[in-house]
């Protein structure tokens, strides 16, 4: 099956109210688990590169995995999205490599690390979304700073997040701001800041209302309810796998990710996209840790890799189920970009929602 773009799989998850996964890949090993669980759960992927992941692995050779993982799996949509793009070049260097999807983060400049101001956001990330969407590529935007709100910190991941304390306007995301900003910027998608970061050690203690601010959801829904929004930094960081990393030798010191339950309401109230990365990474880690454990003599790669990929595959079922994606790929007929280009360039795919006055 073709690539897919970001509008198409979640003008289609609205139009059935699930969300969907968003996995960060960087090796094989990640791209053949994630397909393996999508396959079995009959599940549309979304497969995003940090800029982090394109320097690891290197352009041409995330690529041609992408490209393998559609032929070894035809009847799978794949998305594959440029995860927090910190410039122009940046997005239009991953869509001459077969993106589909780009975020255009403009919360930061273009270090990735110092918050930049509104009128700065707007003015590139629109630059962004009428490049792309001439070629018809989705883009993602950000209003607001990804951090917690616990510490008021900004945390990196893969280079990516702000450098010292927030304030607490900065680290969420004002909903009235956020109508004006997807009308001058025409973005397909919004990454709100809502107290989640990026990381294994989101929060001290099981967030609540305090420290995740779920309101931000509802009240942007509220206003935009056709409006895709996008949870990032929404790894749950599981308690069994963080006390069976520790078991086999780790110090993972005690920490909390993102509730499921907690997803599940952004879900109701407008989230398709949700990413997740820090328990991929962590589902692995526990069974390469398990193999040099137990088996102290193993030198073979392949037989770390092994079951760590099975690992993942199973953690990524697990949320495919969860977020309702599950059976949804073979409900989907992907458009080709030029398709979504022309309809980009007719006004049939800026952003379609009804302004609510505010409560």
């Amino acid at each position: 099956m073709a690539r897919i773009t970001l509008r198409q799989l979640l003008d289609h998850a609205a139009e059935r109210g699930y969300g969907v996964p968003a996995f960060n890949v960087n090796n094989m090993e990640q791209v053949i688990a994630i397909m393996e669980a999508a396959a079995a759960a009959d599940a549309p992927v979304i497969l995003q590169a940090s800029r982090g992941a394109r320097s690891y692995a290197g352009d041409v050779m995330l690529a041609k995995m992408i490209e393998a993982a559609e032929i070894t799996y035809p009847a799978i949509p794949i998305c594959l999205h440029q995860d927090h793009g910190n410039d122009e070049g940046t997005c239009l260097s991953a869509i001459q490599h077969g993106y589909t999807s780009v975020m255009m983060d403009g919360s930061l400049i273009a270090d990735a690390k110092t918050p930049a101001d509104y009128d700065y956001n707007v003015a590139i990330t629109a630059r962004v979304a009428d490049l792309a969407h001439r070629v018809g590529v989705s883009v993602e935007g950000e209003l607001g700073v990804l951090g917690s709100l616990e510490t008021g910190m900004g945390e990196a991941e893969d280079g990516h997040g702000a450098e010292g304390a927030l304030s607490h306007d900065q680290l969420l995301t004002d909903p009235d701001q956020a109508v004006e900003f997807v009308k001058a910027t025409k973005v397909d998608a919004l990454a709100v800041a809502m107290g989640t970061s990026h990381g294994a050690y989101k929060f001290s203690r099981k967030p609540d209302g305090a420290i995740l601010a779920m309101h931000v959801i509802r009240a942007i829904n509220e206003r935009m309810p056709a409006l895709h929004l996008v949870m990032h930094g929404s790894s749950s960081v599981p308690q069994e796998l963080q006390e069976a990393f520790n078991r086999y030798g780790g110090a993972m010191p005690q920490t909390w990710g993102v509730p499921i339950e907690e997803i599940l309401v952004g879900i109701r109230h407008g989230v398709r996209k949700v990413n997740i990365d820090t328990d991929c990474r962590l589902a692995m880690a526990v069974a390469l840790r398990k193999v040099a454990t137990e088996k102290p003599a193993e030198f073979d790669p392949r037989q770390f890799m092994k079951p760590a990929t099975a690992a993942l595959r199973d953690l990524c079922r697990q949320r495919f189920e969860a977020f309702g994606t599950a059976g949804q790929a073979s409900r989907i007929r992907p458009q080709p970009l030029a398709a979504m280009a022309r309809q980009y360039a007719t006004g049939s795919l800026d952003p379609v929602f009804s302004v609510r006055a505010a409560a």
